[in-house]
């Protein structure tokens, strides 16, 4: 349920309302928008308290939310949620573009990496320093070391970092190398990890599991909001569906949809998406015109001989410059501000 209260209310009385909706055991929650106030209640359904504030000075409406996901919903926040990290603003007019490795390897790999996301025109460095992977055998990161050489490699070239975080027990550590901590598909539903999560204030980036629907993505998206966290992320990384030839199958409907259902930014995965290189481009320029709000991007200045095994989805160099360059055209037909740097060739090697 969520109460919409009338212009200009003031802090003491909105307050007021929130203490008498607390009375019945729920909890309050407050989005403020340009005009409006929406309150979102969240707990056991009271058609009491529904006739109560629909009869209370300064509430405008009050309308039951049938979704399971009510914070997420677009009911609770009508405008779009930006977020805003060190300047660089997720879910607004800027395209947001977060490119490097699957896996950070070394100090002089991630360096080299990070070098050339910022020559691109990339804001986000992406490498895992833990990695679930399918076979217990898989190299599987080098841990907080690993986290510790993207954090210096980003701040020498002034660049954000995600970073993928596997357990409840991480997110603690990862929190305090990563500017944006990332949940990997196979961890959509770990609710334990959600929870602790949303106890966090570091923006999360969360992936859609590879055979979630969009309900079920937005409910896991509710675990991190509802605990207190409002910074989420939401990433459309693919499907698994019957085609072999792809990885994975990228659902391109998934981005207005979830745009639609709800207010939180949406960005697109198109290497873990399709798995093959020669589709990451493609796809990437797909998805902005779908209405992403950013992208995540492989790229390797080696890929053949990285120590995941992921290379084949992985851009050169020269090609993550060139996408970039070719987002620059295309992001203001699609509403959205994006600029590389003049001189951004960047060599293959």
């Amino acid at each position: 349920m969520i109460a919409i209260t009338s212009a200009g209310i003031s802090e003491e009385r909105l307050q007021e309302i929130v203490q008498h909706i607390e009375k019945f055991g729920v909890k309050a929650h407050i989005s403020r928008g340009v005009d409006r106030i929406v309150i979102g209640i969240i707990g056991k359904f009271e058609p009491v308290l529904m006739e109560q504030l629909r009869q209370m000075k300064d509430v405008e409406n009050v309308i039951r939310v049938s979704k399971p996901y009510k914070l997420a919903s677009r009911e609770f926040h009508p405008e779009n949620t930006v977020i805003d990290i060190r300047g660089v603003r997720i879910g607004g007019d800027e395209l947001v573009v977060m490119g490097g490795p699957c896996a950070v390897e070394s100090p002089e790999q991630i360096d080299r990496i990070a070098r050339l996301v910022k020559e691109a025109g990339g804001q986000v460095l992406r490498g895992g320093a833990f990695k679930p992977r399918t076979g217990p055998y898989s190299f599987q990161g080098i841990g907080v070391e690993g986290l510790e050489m993207m954090a210096e490699a980003a701040r020498k070239y002034g660049l954000l970092t995600v970073t993928e975080v596997m357990t409840p027990e991480y997110v603690d550590i990862c929190a305090q190398y990563a500017d944006i901590l990332q949940v990997g598909t196979r961890n959509m539903q770990n609710f334990d990890l959600l929870r602790k999560l949303g106890q966090t204030d570091k923006p999360v980036l969360l992936k859609r599991g590879f055979a979630a629907t969009y309900e079920e993505f937005l409910c896991a998206a509710e675990y991190i909001l509802a605990g207190g966290n409002p910074n989420v992320i939401l990433c459309e990384r693919g499907i698994r569906t019957f085609e072999p030839y792809t990885r994975n199958t990228l659902d391109l409907a998934a981005i207005p949809s979830l745009k639609t259902l709800s207010h939180l930014p949406v960005i697109s995965d198109p290497s873990h998406g399709t798995g093959r290189r020669e589709l990451v481009a493609p796809m990437a320029k797909a998805s902005v015109a779908a209405g992403a709000d950013g992208l995540i991007i492989e790229m390797h200045y080696d890929p053949d001989h990285s120590m995941t095994g992921d290379g084949v989805q992985s851009l050169y160099p020269d090609q993550f410059a060139e996408l970039l360059r070719e987002l620059e055209k295309l992001a203001p037909l699609c509403g959205k501000t994006f600029s590389t740097p003049k001189s951004s060739a960047v060599p293959a090697g």
